[in-house]
């Protein structure tokens, strides 16, 4: 099971969905879980199948203290680059927070806000602690729903299936129809992305 990062004190977990792919929005969340909340099912999304993710995706939303979800759009990641849209999700998640919070914990190793709240940055912290991986499992959860969607109007990229990651049929189909609406035109959309640590 993973561990609570602090049970005396209500923590923010943060992570995002969503990085990497070719289209569609960056995807932050973030998941304030009652003090002594336990559920060995919780883990980083990426290691969940889909089913066990929704169910999951309902039971954190009904027994948080507080959570909230942001995008940030293709079109802002084209203009201010896909770093700084990642934490403008997060920190627009945080902006939704109702709830007080005392710490903030965020998946990966960078973190820029200009709010007075503590937090740390944890490499893997989706895989370590349960509320960054339950912030995981919201934002996966969500931006699969927005890519689904997407799918019922621009099918040819397939995004239902790839949601917008750069297989090799998404690919295919972009250089056969060109960019949409939805692509992230600053990313090199033909050929394998580099991924972003943060």
């Amino acid at each position: 099971m993973l561990k609570i990062y602090n049970d005396k004190i209500f923590v923010c977990g943060i992570d995002e969905a969503g990085r990497g792919s070719l289209a569609g929005p960056i995807t932050a969340a973030a998941v304030v879980l009652p003090k002594n909340y336990k559920n060995p099912h919780v883990r980083d999304s990426k290691k969940l199948n889909r089913q066990n993710r929704i169910e999951l995706y309902n039971e954190i939303v009904e027994v948080c203290v507080d959570y909230a979800i942001a995008d940030v759009s293709p079109k802002t990641i084209d203009t201010i680059n896909i770093l700084e849209s990642t934490f403008l999700a997060m920190n627009n998640a945080i902006d939704q927070i109702k709830n007080k919070i005392d710490f903030t914990i965020i998946d990966g190793n960078k973190f820029k806000t200009k709010k007075q709240i503590p937090y740390k940055c944890i490499v893997k912290g989706d895989n370590t602690y349960q509320s960054i991986a339950a912030a995981s499992i919201l934002a996966k959860v969500h931006r699969d729903n927005l890519m689904n969607d997407l799918h019922s109007f621009f099918p040819e990229y397939d995004w239902a299936n790839n949601k917008g990651y750069g297989t090799n049929k998404h690919r295919t189909a972009i250089k056969k129809n060109g960019k949409s609406i939805h692509h992230r035109h600053s990313f090199n959309l033909l050929e394998k992305q580099l991924k972003i640590k943060i």
